[in-house]
């Protein structure tokens, strides 16, 4: 039982014992001043019997309508709707709708914009692949890898010649 529903049975057991709560005998001798002493004593705990009969078929009553039309699993439910609204801040007062509006929307051009570089760099990549690709189809090799090729080579054969197996320079 959430705390939503065991507030109303309280409020309504509150609500009707104050309604229902028996007179005393002296309001009650005042409001039948035509009875006898007698009389008005019987009346009394013969009022005070149905009130009191009253009283719990009321209760029970509640507690049948309530069960019948599940107004406790309707009370819980709105409960956690109303929790979960709280953890969320689109629903608090607090949260500025346009401000949210812009974050999302300078977040997503941000977004928009990094994918659009990347696509740009897998392109440029795509097209030196290609371009490659065609050389190696049409037989001629790639004069840049050559090139580096043999300035290595060039630089490994000089410093041999230079070094002795020990390391020092020998002129």
């Amino acid at each position: 039982m959430g705390t939503k529903q065991r507030d109303l049975k309280k409020s309504f057991e509150l609500a009707v014992r104050s309604l229902l709560a028996p007179c005393s005998l002296q309001e009650f001798f005042e409001a039948l001043p035509s009875f006898t002493a007698a009389e008005q004593e019987r009346l009394h705990r013969l009022f005070t019997q149905v009130m009191s009969s009253l009283h719990g078929n009321v209760e029970d009553e509640f507690q049948s309508i309530c069960l019948e039309t599940q107004v406790g699993k309707a009370m819980d439910t709105v409960e956690q709707l109303v929790e979960e609204q709280s953890l969320d801040p689109l629903f608090s007062n607090k949260t500025n709708v346009m401000d949210v509006a812009h974050n999302l929307s300078a977040t997503t051009k941000t977004e928009i914009q990094y994918l659009t570089e990347m696509l740009e760099k897998a392109e440029a990549q795509n097209h030196l692949k290609r371009d490659r690709i065609e050389l190696l189809k049409k037989g001629r090799p790639d004069m840049s890898d050559m090139s580096n090729t043999v300035e290595k080579l060039r630089s490994g054969i000089s410093s041999y010649g230079m070094y002795s197996s020990n390391g020092f320079h020998s002129p």
